[in-house]
């Protein structure tokens, strides 16, 4: 499988950004799938995430509110939609996998599949 993260830019504080996860090889239902983000330095961390079969979601406290996980049945894509962007949402933002709902959706080691990650700068 393959998980292909885009959607990423530069975009002014203020500004939102729609991020986009398509998966080809293998059909994301019955999966979770997480968005993760790393700043330069620091470690990676969850952002959100969502079970596919029972539209659950999840996001840290550093998103709520600001951000909205949904998925396309169609085009087996998970997208990740952020506003009010802050200058600390700046990393790379990875899109991530794991199938049957097992696991903790908070977790980056119980994801098995990951993407190559997309660059998000928010400007002040």
């Amino acid at each position: 499988v393959q998980l292909q993260a885009s959607g990423g830019g530069l975009v002014q504080a203020g500004g939102s950004l729609r991020l986009s996860c398509a998966a080809s090889g293998r059909s994301l239902s019955g999966d979770t799938v997480g968005w993760f983000r790393q700043a330069p330095g620091k470690e990676r961390e969850f952002a959100a995430a969502i079970k596919w079969n029972i539209d659950n979601t999840y996001y840290a406290d550093s998103v709520k509110g600001r951000g909205t996980i949904s998925r396309d049945n169609a085009k087996n894509t998970v997208y990740l939609q952020m506003n009010s962007l802050k200058p600390e949402d700046t990393a790379v933002y990875y899109c991530a996998s794991f199938p049957l709902n097992r696991g903790n959706a908070y977790s980056p080691k119980d994801y098995t599949y990951w993407g190559q990650g997309t660059q998000v700068t928010v400007s002040s």
